[in-house]
């Protein structure tokens, strides 16, 4: 539902009217994807003038590209939250998998649709600067993974390097199914695959 603003209300600051914008893309991104939401639904949703937005944000795509990283960051500060809770180096890789639960289990106005970076991605041109910003996202949880692995088998670099790529495809896919799913269920075997494989070493 639209959130208009009060009759002479006081037009929000400017770092206010940011968040407000970026927090109703984030929703209307994630539920209705990138493509489908135009600035006029964003701007009445955040109860903004749209000449707000601009002075914000460049453009659309500027707007997408803040929208991809504060997705990011949320995921990190999820999973910074679970590796201070994290005893051992086995803990620390499945902290990864919690911080995906964890993202799962935030509250979005409709079922949970999977990976917002993966769903924007799938949308925009090959080219797009947001399809790069989420690659390196990606890369950097599978770089997690690897250096809490190296921890764990230090004399194994080759194994850390091969385990560290199965357990990005295993994550990755289970957020895929779960999200096609509705639910969290495939993320919670994928960890469950994951602690019995380090189990084994």
């Amino acid at each position: 539902m639209a959130v208009h603003p009060a009759p002479g209300r006081i037009p929000a600051k400017r770092g206010e009217a940011r968040a407000r914008l970026l927090e109703a893309a984030a929703r209307r991104f994630y539920v209705h994807g990138v493509a489908a939401t135009g600035i006029d639904a964003i701007t009445s949703d955040a109860g903004v003038a749209k000449m707000s937005l601009y002075k914000n944000f460049a453009n659309k795509d500027d707007l997408v590209a803040a929208y991809l990283e504060d997705r990011h960051a949320t995921l990190l500060q999820l999973y910074r939250r679970r590796l201070a809770e994290a005893r051992s180096p086995r803990y620390r890789v499945l902290a990864v998998f919690d911080a995906y639960l964890d993202h799962a289990a935030l509250a979005y106005e409709a079922d949970f649709r999977g990976c917002g970076l993966l769903n924007a991605a799938a949308e925009l041109p090959s080219r797009h600067p947001g399809r790069a910003a989420v690659r390196r996202h990606k890369e950097e949880i599978e770089n997690l993974l690897l250096e809490h692995l190296k921890e764990l088998a230090p004399r194994d670099p080759e194994w850390c390097r091969g385990t560290a790529e199965h357990l990005s495809f295993l994550l990755e896919g289970a957020m895929v199914r779960a999200g096609l799913d509705g639910g969290d269920r495939r993320l919670r075997r994928a960890r469950d695959l994951a602690s019995g494989l380090l189990d084994n070493r």
